[in-house]
């Protein structure tokens, strides 16, 4: 059985206009001759009637409400959704079956608000489909063993497509939002920004963990358990978007393997921390533990001899400069940086690539704050008033603009 798993986002079935042009995506695929399982988010964004924020502060804050039930509030969005969807399918000719996140056999472990899908039984979409019915599943829910409802957290809905994709080992996996693909950077900041015909795993997860929006990282990691290949699409489009698999590939007759850098992100609204050696015994260790004890995340971290200097988000910064000075630790932060993160496959052995990197932001007078590696991505900490104009001289430095003809 040739199975696709198809999920449209919020945008993507907000409206009935939209919901319309979905559904042709899912008849294109059934004429192609597949099996079709569905995945929907809850309607629209933040503001209208049913999308999840809109659900959440439905709630005053005064009022107590605990993680349990809030679940059962933000899954509602998504049964919405689902029946308005097969309605619409049913309008059309089409057998549909709609399921909930734990009528479709996604069990999940019991953190409430931010849960991991721990197995999924797809008996169920198995037979629905083998009875040539198309399954509508509502994204982002999931139950634990004993039925409670669960929510997955922020991009929940990309991961419940990806796990659905392996566990019916599904031939693709389609990712419809209301972009084209996958961008070289943030259009809204480099006006010559291209579309990407095709990208590693590797590389779509770092810049959708370092700020691209398009697809969640946790989504991507699970298809690549498979290497079930995933295309980022519009709903408003035709095109084929961005293909995302495991390795450089042609596509298109476009082949990647000479690309060196795919993308630039960014991330904001962090600030540096640089803590002074101390007298103090395995002062590093101290100031790690210290971080993890008060759940706060610390990310780009550089340790020597003489300092620890790491990046954790702008709102934990009163608290953690409260209990370092507490343990006698000389502190010193600087507020308000962006992390910018140039990726690609093709960085990994070749030589002069940071060299170009430091040269584009040196010609703009910015100052690197800090700097790390992988065999993937380059990461740069500079001042956010900066980070614009390093997001631009990076790109332009690499000629990304060139890169939907690569």
């Amino acid at each position: 059985m040739k199975i696709i798993v198809q999920k449209f986002g919020g945008t993507s079935v907000s409206t009935r206009e939209v919901r319309e042009l979905a559904i042709e995506h899912i008849e294109d695929a059934l004429a192609q001759g597949y099996k079709v399982a569905v995945v929907v988010s809850a309607m629209g964004r933040s503001g209208e009637p049913y999308a999840t924020d809109t659900l959440l502060n439905l709630i005053p804050k005064e009022d107590k409400v605990n993680n349990r039930d809030l679940d059962l509030l933000m899954s509602c969005g998504e049964l919405i959704s689902a029946v308005i969807f097969s309605a619409m399918l049913r309008a059309r000719g089409h057998e549909v079956t709609v399921l909930s996140g734990a009528q479709a056999g996604i069990v999940t472990n019991g953190d409430f608000g931010n849960a991991r899908i721990a197995s999924i039984n797809p008996e169920r979409i198995l037979s629905e489909l083998e009875a040539d019915r198309i399954v509508v599943v509502t994204g982002f829910q999931g139950a634990t063993p004993d039925g409670e409802t669960t929510t997955l957290g922020r991009g929940g809905s990309d991961t419940s497509a990806t796990a659905l994709g392996v566990a019916l080992n599904a031939e693709l996996i389609d990712i419809f939002t209301d972009v084209d693909g996958i961008m070289t950077a943030d259009p809204r900041i480099v006006s010559n920004a291209s579309r990407l015909h095709q990208v590693t795993y590797a590389e779509i997860s770092n810049l959708a963990y370092y700020g691209a929006k398009v697809i969640h990282p946790r989504a991507v990691e699970i298809a690549m358990q498979k290497n079930i290949p995933i295309r980022v699409r519009s709903t408003q489009s035709k095109e084929p978007g961005t293909l995302v698999t495991s390795g450089t590939a042609y596509f298109e007759g476009h082949h990647t393997s000479d690309r060196i850098l795919t993308g630039v992100t960014h991330s904001s609204n962090i600030t540096q921390i640089r803590v002074k050696r101390s007298e103090t015994p395995h002062f590093q260790t101290i100031v790690f533990q210290t971080m993890a004890k008060m759940g706060i995340s610390v990310d780009f971290f550089n340790i020597s001899p003489d300092e620890v200097v790491y990046t954790i988000p702008n709102y934990r910064v009163e608290q953690a400069m409260m209990a370092l000075s507490e343990l006698g630790f000389e502190v010193r932060t600087v507020p308000d940086v962006a992390k910018i993160a140039a990726v690609g496959a093709g960085i990994h052995g070749v030589p002069g690539v940071t060299a170009k990197i430091v040269e584009a932001l040196s010609e703009e007078g910015i100052e690197i704050l800090q700097s790390a590696d992988s065999n993937t991505t380059i990461w740069c900490l500079v001042h956010d008033q900066d980070t614009i104009r390093a997001v631009r001289a990076i790109h332009d430095k690499f000629g990304l603009h060139t890169l939907g003809g690569a």
